[in-house]
């Protein structure tokens, strides 16, 4: 083995350089959920340059993709998972473009030992993790089966600190509207229902709720639509919320109360709703610490310090882990105190160290992929542990 993680670490020594320009262009053509065309395409004709069989347009998603490369032996099969959309107003400001880079580059260096050991290295393009039009693609993944046949998947996401796999919330984004009726509000007010009221009704609701849930719950929204002139009752309103919690029972469990806020305060201005998802929902994570273990192998073996129980926002990575073991890590991309979804971990995302976390992050992955690969008894143990802990 040491053999052959040697000559797997000079690989991505001498051929980092080029995936530092494939995170370079991303970055500088930041794209949102469903029009990631550029990032896609970049990202799936390095791996078909690299011997992947390339499949886009898949999952119901246009600009998601699989690739597949695959030994003539049997053994595990692997899939990486890339990330590339970047936030609405803002660009990369959750370092996707290095997630997507990241993830290639290793299932790339991965699949030069497939003939020594066997079994299968996949890359999913996932699209839109961030949310957005036709958002949150892993469930759709999940959903179609795209995992069926997939014993561990693989990920790490750019962070402040290198980290294990996080807990994470499941969420539930969902788009509240109320239907009402038009009237003009100086002379005859009294003919309209107004829409807006009870919007406002519902998120006064919503605060009020808060009192009474555990401290893990996150409620927070916005008025999208509250009306289109003060001289008209709104007939019309729209709220989009988020409802976050740290399992996907507990997330169902508020989103219930949340509905009945909603229907009371429909009731109480004569009003009609309608509440329903406005992308896919997203899972918690799952840690597996027995997948982690082999990953915090080579974190020790490439000297590097890392952080344990982290906590997570959301990532629809947790889809995944409710279904087979994965591994979500974060690899440090930066020396400072920034948050992600913010300007400066934006421009982190482009830095120096950013771009040099390529290299350390396809190293620890496919290291991780490696060892999986070469013993298949290990994948086993992982798979049932994930059968227990979840």
């Amino acid at each position: 083995m040491e053999k052959y993680e040697e000559e797997l670490i000079k690989y991505i020594d001498e051929n980092d350089e080029r995936y530092k320009e494939i995170a370079r262009k991303i970055h500088e053509k930041p794209e949102v959920s469903n029009y990631e065309f550029f990032s896609s395409k970049l990202l799936a004709d390095t791996l078909s340059a690299n011997g992947f069989d390339v499949k886009i347009d898949v999952a119901n998603h246009r600009t998601g993709f699989t690739a597949v490369k695959k030994s003539d032996k049997k053994g595990p099969v692997l899939v990486f998972l890339a990330e590339y959309d970047a936030l609405e107003g803002l660009g990369h400001g959750c370092g996707h473009n290095l997630i997507g880079t990241i993830s290639v580059f290793a299932a790339i260096a991965l699949s030069k030992f497939l003939d020594n050991f066997g079994g299968e290295v996949r890359v999913y393009g996932t699209p839109g993790e961030e949310g957005g039009e036709n958002g949150s693609a892993k469930e759709d993944f999940v959903n179609l089966g795209y995992f069926k046949d997939v014993d561990i998947a693989l990920e790490t996401h750019p962070n402040i600190v290198n980290t294990l796999t996080p807990k994470s919330l499941a969420l539930d984004p969902v788009d509240i509207e109320f239907f009402g009726k038009a009237a003009h509000a100086g002379v005859s007010p009294e003919q309209g229902i107004n829409a807006l009221d009870a919007l406002i009704l519902t998120y006064n609701g919503i605060n009020a709720l808060r009192q009474h849930l555990t401290s893990d719950v996150k409620i927070h929204g916005i008025v999208l639509d509250g009306g289109i002139a003060p001289n008209i009752v709104p007939d019309y309103s729209r709220g989009r919320f988020y409802i976050r919690a740290d399992t996907r029972e507990r997330v169902n469990e508020v989103r219930k109360k949340v509905l009945n806020i909603v229907k009371g305060a429909a009731l109480a201005t004569g009003c009609t709703y309608k509440m329903d998802l406005f992308q896919n929902k997203v899972d918690n994570l799952v840690p597996n610490k027995k997948l982690d273990e082999v990953y915090e192998r080579y974190l020790n073996e490439l000297s590097q310090e890392y952080e344990r129980d982290i906590k997570f926002a959301s990532t629809d990575a947790g889809n995944v882990s409710q279904v087979i073991p994965t591994l979500h890590t974060g690899i440090k991309i930066t020396n400072g105190n920034y948050s992600l979804h913010t300007v400066e971990f934006k421009d982190a995302a482009v830095s120096k160290d950013g771009l040099n976390a390529i290299n350390l992050g396809a190293k620890l992955l496919s290291l991780t992929g490696l060892k999986l690969l070469s013993e298949p008894s290990l994948v086993e143990e992982i798979k049932e542990y994930h059968i227990i802990k979840k």
